[in-house]
């Protein structure tokens, strides 16, 4: 027969989810705490729960002595006899104390530690189903707000989305449903705190996992995501099979797929793009709609050029540069839009300062730059070696070469600091004028502190104010009539603005 005290743990155990040696043990300590209370802590105490009696049991254990020094912890041998006859000296003897005369205040200092247990129980079972959910996507309900924090109830425990973690412009009040994805999980000594965010890219890759079966299945997998989020993302998927469209996995039949991530980021706008191994290829991809003319990569910066027709230019950049800036975080590397006239005018600059260079003709000039030589600087510091690798050069003609960017090297950088001298010297002649030119003098009424006299009554025979106005307007006159003058003399054909409609 179960007895009263067995049936309520098996009911806690079931009702809380605790394990029932969890529970037996917590309410072990518990007595002996009250025990501790009721007796002092000058006793040698154990307590057991006997499962056959469905109770708990104190034992006060002494030692057998012949002579008793510590009444709390030793007992004679003659009192040890009537309790156990073959008792010894040297035995630890334990004597079962009476439960009920802990008393009122020890019963409820028995309560408050089985409840401080089962907390604590509690909390490491909820840390422990979610210390390996992490990544995962959780169902909850809005509960309040905290400090712009939305606090969410996930049924046996609460999570917390801070402000950082969510998308800009989304509002909930109080009751909403909220999907979000697990950021992290920490234990602390008032409980675990589980952070979610709404904002992190794999929550977007959560969300196409949970509508495209061919990711749950991995045949699809994401590779990359790119996101700003409540604005637009970019995501990269590639197929294990080559019968199945990875893009046309994740859009779905009408778009229905796509369309129900993009609901839930409250239309949030989404390129699905194909991975390609070949970085290149990969950007092409990424940057699309926009047409791709040439992709000039440098792999030691990371780094490419991307030429694109005028007419796409915009495109390719996206809004406020958005496009360019989603597909470089998707593919990490530096990108460099550029429109084809721009790259065309920028390569003839470049072919141009190369001819200039002593022993490049236009076959060398050109190898030069497929070879990756593109400014001066970049031959100066170049090594004999590596200009060998260009067909028909030889050790002598690369010397001379080299020689010749350095000195072009030095001969610019002479340049430009003869120019900045110049612009320093002409900006501290400007200032020494500034500083000599004399002050302007104050006449003889602002000298003396009198106010000056009302507009109007000045005397104008004295070369006031009204002589020098009808000064001053005549000048005017004279200078529109030689300004008129200069317009008319001037050759119809060298007007500004003049043959614009025929080029343009």
């Amino acid at each position: 027969m179960i007895t009263e005290l067995k049936r309520v743990i098996e009911q806690v155990s079931r009702e809380k989810g605790l394990d029932r040696e969890v529970l037996v043990k917590t309410l072990e300590e518990a007595v002996k705490a009250a025990a501790r209370k009721k007796v002092g802590s000058n006793y040698d105490l154990e307590v057991n729960f006997n499962e056959e009696l469905g109770e708990i049991e104190v034992f006060e254990f002494k030692e057998v002595v012949e002579k008793v020094t510590n009444e709390h912890l030793e007992i004679s041998l003659e009192a040890a006899h009537k309790i156990d006859p073959e008792s010894e000296i040297g035995d630890s003897l334990g004597v079962k104390m009476d439960t009920d005369e802990f008393g009122r205040i020890a019963a409820q200092s028995a309560k408050q530690v089985i409840m401080q247990r089962l907390r604590e129980a509690e909390r490491n079972i909820v840390f422990g189903d979610y210390k390996d959910r992490r990544g995962e996507i959780v169902h909850g309900i809005v509960q309040r707000f905290d400090k712009g924090a939305i606090v969410v109830n996930l049924g046996r425990t609460e999570a917390e989305l801070p402000v950082r973690e969510q998308i800009p412009k989304e509002t909930y009040k109080q009751g909403d449903r909220i999907r979000a994805f697990i950021l992290d999980v920490r234990q602390f000594s008032r409980g675990p705190q589980i952070v979610l965010s709404r904002t992190h890219p794999n929550f977007l890759s959560a969300l196409f996992e949970n509508e495209v079966p061919e990711i749950a299945e991995r045949i699809v997998s994401v590779v990359q995501v790119a996101r700003e989020p409540g604005g637009r993302s970019k995501i990269a998927v590639t197929s294990k099979d080559s019968d199945v469209d990875p893009v046309g996995a994740c859009v779905g039949m009408k778009g229905s797929r796509v369309q129900a991530v993009v609901q839930e980021l409250r239309g949030e706008k989404i390129d699905i793009v194909t991975w390609d191994p070949d970085p290149a290829k990969f950007i092409c991809n990424a940057l699309a709609p926009a047409e791709i003319v040439r992709v000039i990569v440098d792999e030691d910066g990371r780094s490419m050029k991307v030429v694109v027709p005028d007419d796409q230019l915009s495109l390719a950049i996206g809004k406020k540069g958005q496009n360019v800036r989603l597909a470089s975080k998707l593919s990490g590397w530096h990108l460099d839009v550029i429109s084809e006239t721009n790259y065309n005018r920028s390569l003839k600059e470049v072919y141009d300062m190369l001819l200039k260079l002593e022993g490049v003709g236009e076959k060398i000039a050109l190898e030069l730059y497929q070879a990756g030589f593109r400014s001066s600087e970049d031959l100066a510091s170049a090594q004999v070696e590596e200009l060998m690798e260009i067909p028909e050069m030889t050790e002598e003609k690369a010397k001379r070469i080299i020689e010749g960017a350095a000195e072009y090297v030095a001969m610019k950088a002479a340049q430009q600091a003869e120019e900045r001298a110049k612009t320093a010297e002409e900006e501290a002649r400007k200032a020494q004028e500034a500083a000599e030119a004399p002050a302007p003098s104050l006449g003889q009424d602002e000298a003396a502190g009198e106010p000056p006299v009302p507009e109007g009554q000045e005397d104008a025979a004295a070369g006031g104010p009204v002589a020098a106005n009808e000064e001053a307007l005549e000048g005017e006159k004279l200078a529109g009539a030689d300004e008129g003058g200069e317009k008319e003399a001037e050759p119809e054909g060298e007007r500004p603005g003049a043959g614009g409609h025929g080029e343009g």
